[in-house]
């Protein structure tokens, strides 16, 4: 996805958390101890090992807390790190440090939480050709945050909304009165060269879709000799992707029954918060 994208993403939610956390009257404890004047450092520390996402919001939060504050990050995005890395170092006003403190070390942790879970599923699928992908199961909000976060930590984002790719879904299929009709009717409102998925819960079904012109279908809930025979049948006519029911448990067995894409809600639904720190320095 786009820098320009995900920068105005980063932009929008950074300015929601901090008026959430600062209100109008900003950090009532901070400003009752330490003068404006005062000045700080801090390190920002992880506390686990994981795959590092979020590092532009943590920036993007700093500079709206205060524009003065020198954000300097010591890690990447996509990187590995162990516990008790610093991934971040923060100098400035005393008062901007402690007001960014608990949003900074929000977005790290939910993002970066998304990248672990995300190059978990990933590192199972090494040496076949199959990536893992997420699905539109995201934070509300966060969406193109967490989608970046998937593809730090190996998968690929998928479609970003209902406005960027056409799937055709079990809803659509049944009130167009089957797949053909609904991929029919996608091709004489959007024209003959768009990209059509469509989902299928059946040998029929996906016959449908492919006789329709679909060029990718989803297979719903399918157990992996399912999938196989579904794969035959495509005979590579289509991308084929598998969903429902797959978890780091059973994710390579649909990789070796021949699935190109293998979408997992529960990397963004799921995935665990990685603990972070910010400690100021003396």
């Amino acid at each position: 996805m786009p820098d320009e994208e995900l920068n105005r993403a980063a932009t929008r939610i950074a300015a929601l958390a901090l008026s959430e956390d600062l209100g109008e009257e900003g950090d009532i404890t901070s400003k009752a101890i330490f003068g404006p004047e005062a000045g700080g450092a801090a390190r920002v520390t992880v506390n686990e090992p994981c795959t590092i996402s979020g590092i532009a919001a943590a920036e993007e939060v700093c500079r709206q807390v205060d524009p003065a504050l020198a954000c300097l990050p010591l890690v990447m995005d996509a990187q590995t790190v162990p516990a008790g890395t610093e991934v971040i170092h923060i100098e400035g006003s005393l008062l901007a440090i402690l007001a960014a403190e608990r949003t900074l070390l929000n977005f790290l942790s939910r993002l970066s939480g998304v990248a672990t879970e995300a190059a978990r599923y990933a590192a199972k699928l090494k040496g076949t050709s199959c990536r893992v992908a997420a699905t539109r199961k995201t934070s509300p909000g966060l969406r193109l945050l967490e989608k970046k976060a998937v593809a730090d930590g190996g998968g690929i984002p998928h479609r970003s909304g209902l406005y960027d790719a056409v799937l055709i879904k079990d809803n659509h299929i049944a009130a167009a009165g089957g797949a053909g009709a609904a991929v029919e009717a996608v091709r004489g409102a959007l024209g003959t060269s768009v990209e059509i998925e469509v989902e299928v819960e059946s040998a029929a079904q996906l016959s449908e879709a492919l006789e329709a012109g679909a060029t990718q279908v989803l297979l719903d809930n399918m157990a992996p000799d399912e999938v196989h025979a579904c794969v035959e049948l495509a005979a590579g006519r289509a991308v084929v992707e598998a969903s429902g029911g797959i978890g780091l448990d059973n994710i390579r067995d649909y990789a070796e029954a021949g699935a190109d894409i293998i979408s997992v809600g529960a990397i963004t639904r799921d995935a665990t918060g990685i603990d972070f720190s910010l400690e100021v320095e003396p």
